[in-house]
């Protein structure tokens, strides 16, 4: 391109309303704000559970002019841990793997904590760092539509206390309602008549006494492998367990570790002086932490079918269920399954095959047909069970549709609207609170964008999200959890519940987004210069008392014009080889 001395204008940008390139000139003014730019966003999160209180302490720490508000509609924070108090409800893997890890906690009482002790431990955590001025119980959120002229989200809130509805707005719609939250109620004719007591374990009555009472208990999953053994002892109790699917039961998940870490793996209750020791020896309880996370984080080789790994998992399976139930080739018939373990979300259930075995325990393995003012009836033929109170152990609700999304956080169409623990999220072995850190993590850095960048809305490429579906079914093929199962994880022959690879894998995913893989909608009113975040040209560093006056920019002291010079922001390699740097090798990194 030849320039003529009239295009080389007094500030060689522009040549007849045009620029050097050929482009159409425009009025842009430089923004007063410095080139971080904390443009003020809203953020609504719906639910205060793991990754909710999580969201409440994350976003005001990393972030600056975010308004924020959390929904809960339950009256205390906790999520699955608050609606959930039904007798022996515990962490079904060592606690120690089941928590935030940067509020450890040395004073669990048990290898497999209580839920009352982990609601607790959630309610401290979010006290201790501030979450609760940001949540806001009681409060339902029934439906969010976003406003594409406005560029929000508008929700609707139902406040439980009063009986009020509103409606809210924000630029970021979050739901971190989990998988596990809406109790799943069974379809059978006569529910809605019965006469006794009946409560689901998802919505525990904790004021009835089940004392002498006949008691009829539906399903077989996790939640009543952990009920049945503490039924079983009630005085006077006569339970009636209906089981049609076979489930395997493994052995505790933290034997291994136990034996490891030198202690008795049957002792898993920890006394005060094993408390003590942990809280006194930072170096000891990392060692303690690091082993079972090892442990948890590496199996995914018994994911894999006919995986040497897998069919040892199996064998061994199948040997401590046949050793608790060798009197009994009844249930040995109709509890060990055909299909991998694994396909069925796998629980060690302590004390669970025991309990089948008690006097006043009774497996029905028969379908039900029906339910009467007075108990259950089932088929061969026609059987009728009176009882007095009757459990519903069926599980809760998941995606009523196929959930395709992007890394499992984003869905195309829906802008600005992020999941925390959504589809194809949890995982089926492995430590999931690493997860929900990642996600809330790659959340800020979602919200940063929009600020900071000057961005209205983000959502991912529909082709993206096809991708990653294609990606997650094609992973799964080989694996246990498209074994020959009924499970929560699948919604006919899709993989909806499970990320589709190891935590590890899912952390390294997670560590730093690709933003090519998203559509952007810039902010009204910049002139047209998507630069214009670059702002007047000043650092937030750089706390001024006068911006262009006489005295020209002035540092007030706030900030830190020099902070590439503090230690701790600077990476010093290993003096010799560069391959000696092997610590920076195994550090995971954001790019």
């Amino acid at each position: 391109m030849t320039l003529s001395a009239e295009t080389n204008g007094a500030n060689g940008h522009t040549v007849n309303g045009n620029d050097v390139n050929g482009h159409e000139s425009r009025t842009f003014t430089l923004k007063d704000t410095p080139v971080e730019n904390f443009r003020p966003l809203r953020v609504i999160v719906v639910g205060a559970g793991f990754s909710g209180i999580l969201a409440a302490i994350r976003i005001p720490e990393r972030l600056r002019n975010v308004e924020l508000v959390v929904y809960e509609k339950a009256d205390g924070v906790g999520g699955v841990w608050h609606a959930n108090r039904y007798p022996g409800v515990a962490c079904d893997i060592p606690s120690y793997s089941y928590q935030y890890t940067f509020a450890p906690n040395p004073n669990w009482s048990a290898l497999y904590a209580p839920g009352s002790e982990i609601r607790q431990y959630l309610e401290d955590v979010a006290t201790r760092f501030g979450a609760m001025r940001f949540i806001k119980l009681n409060h339902r959120v029934e439906g969010g539509e976003w406003d594409p002229v406005a560029k929000k989200w508008n929700v609707k809130v139902h406040n439980l206390s009063t009986g009020e509805t509103f409606q809210d707005s924000a630029n970021v719609f979050v739901t971190a309602r989990g998988q596990l939250s809406e109790p799943s109620w069974p379809s059978i004719p006569g529910l809605e008549i019965f006469s006794g007591k009946i409560m689901h374990s998802g919505a525990w009555d904790t004021s009835y006494d089940f004392t002498n009472k006949r008691i009829g208990v539906i399903g077989n999953g996790s939640s009543a492998i952990q009920i049945i053994p503490q039924l079983q002892k009630i005085p006077g109790t006569q339970l009636k367990c209906f089981m049609r699917s076979p489930t395997w039961i493994s052995p505790k998940f933290g034997d291994q570790g136990m034996e490891e870490l030198g202690f008795d793996p049957t002792a898993t209750i920890f006394s005060e002086s094993q408390k003590a020791s942990l809280r006194s020896n930072p170096a000891l309880f990392l060692k303690f932490r690091k082993v079972f996370e090892d442990l948890g984080n590496t199996a995914q080789t018994t994911t894999i079918l006919s995986h040497p790994d897998q069919l040892a998992s199996q064998s061994l399976f199948h040997s401590s269920m046949t050793s608790k139930l060798s009197s009994r080739p009844d249930l040995l018939s109709l509890l060990i399954p055909t299909f991998a373990p694994g396909c069925r979300r796998v629980t060690p259930g302590p004390g669970f095959l025991e309990s089948l075995l008690e006097p006043n325990v009774t497996v029905i393995p028969s379908p039900i047909t029906s339910i009467s003012p007075s108990g259950i009836t089932t088929s061969s033929p026609d059987t009728p069970h009176e009882l007095d109170a009757i459990i519903l152990a069926t599980g809760f609700k998941h995606w009523s549709n196929f959930p395709s999304t992007y890394l499992s956080i984003t869905v195309d169409h829906f802008p600005n609207l992020f999941f925390l623990f959504g589809p194809n999220s949890a995982i089926g072995f492995g430590s999931l609170t690493s997860i929900l850190e990642a996600l809330v993590t790659y959340l800020v850095c979602y919200i940063r964008k929009l600020q900071r960048e000057d961005y209205a809305s983000i959502e991912p490429l529909p082709s993206r999200v096809r991708d990653f579906e294609e990606y997650t079914q094609q992973y799964f093929k080989n694996t246990v959890y498209m074994d020959r199962c009924s499970s929560w994880y699948r919604k006919g022959d899709r993989i909806v519940g499970l990320w589709p690879g190891s935590p590890l894998h899912a952390l390294e995913v997670l560590r730093a987004p690709r933003w090519e893989d998203y559509v952007f909608e810039g902010v009204e009113g910049e002139g047209g210069n998507r630069l214009g975040w670059l702002g007047g040209g000043w650092s937030c560093t750089q706390i001024l008392t006068d911006k262009g006056g006489g005295e020209g920019m002035i540092n007030g002291g706030g900030g830190d014009p020099s902070w590439y010079l503090n230690p701790d922001e600077v990476e010093v390699p290993v003096e010799g080889r560069p391959e000696d740097n092997t610590r920076w090798r195994n550090r995971p990194w954001s790019y």
